[in-house]
């Protein structure tokens, strides 16, 4: 009895550590006015037929807070690159030096800030959506184990306090991303 508690708080707690990591990840991809090579984490490259991520194919880097630079390691592939950045859709213009292609992030606006500031509160509560799950998951198995009343109810509040961290968790991280999207 004993140890299936154990598993479900800890697999309770995996699930949950898995709603923050995806959160991170969605929040990263926010941009939130200065450049960043994660920016172009999702670009894929058509790479001799294949459909291979940017970071595979050509070395990505910031020189400055408002450029990316993006060096392929084959020349051949710089309008695959550009093409693959346009097409995207990540509101870049890329510019091809015949070298390495530049990208300049524009300063976003008090509008665009706001509605990043609302996307990245959507992320919020999908995160916290996705916690509240692990926690009905879990009392469910808890009950589905038939253990004694005092035991179920002692694992029930542990299930509530892990919930209740991670929420704040999510809170304190959506505030920190929060501030720096605002930050001009």
């Amino acid at each position: 009895m004993e140890e299936d508690i154990k598993f479900i708080l800890d697999s309770t707690k995996e699930n949950m550590d898995a709603a923050l990591g995806h959160l991170e990840k969605a929040l990263a991809k926010i941009r939130a006015g200065k450049a960043s090579p994660v920016m172009l984490s999702t670009v894929m490259v058509d790479y001799y037929g294949s459909q291979t991520p940017l970071s595979q194919v050509a070395n990505v880097n910031t020189p400055d807070a408002r450029t990316i630079s993006v060096q392929p390691w084959e020349k051949s592939m710089l309008q695959e690159i550009e093409k693959a950045i346009t097409y995207a859709n990540l509101g870049f213009n890329p510019m091809n030096n015949g070298e390495t292609i530049i990208i300049s992030v524009p300063p976003l606006t008090e509008e665009r800030r706001r509605e990043l500031t609302k996307q990245a509160k959507a992320e919020a509560e999908h995160a916290k959506v996705s916690i509240r799950n692990a926690r009905q998951d879990a009392n469910k198995e808890l009950k589905d184990l038939e253990a004694s009343e005092d035991l179920t109810k002692n694992t029930e509040m542990d299930i509530q306090d892990l919930t209740n961290s991670y929420t704040k968790k999510v809170d304190d991280i959506y505030e920190v991303k929060e501030k720096e999207i605002m930050t001009v």
